[in-house]
């Protein structure tokens, strides 16, 4: 019945995003968006459903019974849920499943993304690890993070060569790491030959 309930939790919460994505996807082309990525698209849809479908199998398989760990990796994913929230809200009508870019307009640097580049993909990420743990479903959790670590590579590498050859992408973001937040006070330089630490001053944000 737990399983249930968060299996259908997680389908839902897809379909919102399928259709928040299309209306942010209109928008952001009636303001002169282009798309990059769209290759490798349908692989990244055929690799979440392949993980739902995956995931029901091998939980009912072993009963469908949470796992011992879930007093710690339950509240972790709530965790998780809220940083994917948090990421879409910051985003707001530029979020989008796809890479779509309007050219010349500043790239968003609040919320999530004032510590990391890619809060997003660290929540599927996260997803993708725990949501299987949650129910002991091993093979599951180990597979698409691997698959998801390969697309991931190929994504990001086109978003961000996207964003830096149309946007102020590679100075906005120079000193954020892509999915770890800086130690207080430090930023690491990440675009260039050099990297290097720098301390920073705390500041504001801007879209």
């Amino acid at each position: 019945m737990r399983f249930a309930f968060m299996f259908l939790a997680v389908v839902l919460m897809r379909l919102v995003e399928l259709r928040l994505a299309k209306r942010n996807e209109r928008y952001v082309k009636a303001l002169g968006a282009q798309e990059f990525g769209s290759r490798h698209y349908p692989w990244i849809v055929l690799m979440h459903v392949s993980f739902l479908v995956s995931l029901a199998l091998e939980v009912l398989r072993k009963g469908a019974r949470p796992s011992r760990s879930w007093p710690l990796l339950f509240p972790l994913f709530l965790a998780v849920q809220g940083l994917r929230v948090w990421t879409i809200l910051s985003l707001g009508r530029f979020w989008n499943t796809k890479i779509l870019i309007v050219p010349n307009r500043p790239v968003v640097k609040k919320g999530p993304y004032r510590w990391i580049r890619h809060p997003n993909y660290a929540v599927v990420a996260l997803e993708i690890a725990l949501l299987p743990l949650l129910f002991d479903a091993h093979m599951t959790a180990l597979l698409f993070s691997f698959l998801n670590a390969l697309i991931l590579f190929i994504r990001i590498s086109t978003e961000e060569k996207a964003l830096t050859a149309l946007t102020d992408y590679r100075e906005a973001f120079r000193l954020r790491s892509r999915f770890v937040p800086p130690l207080r006070g430090k930023r690491t330089r990440i675009f260039g030959d050099v990297q290097a630490t720098q301390r920073q001053p705390a500041g504001g944000s801007r879209l």
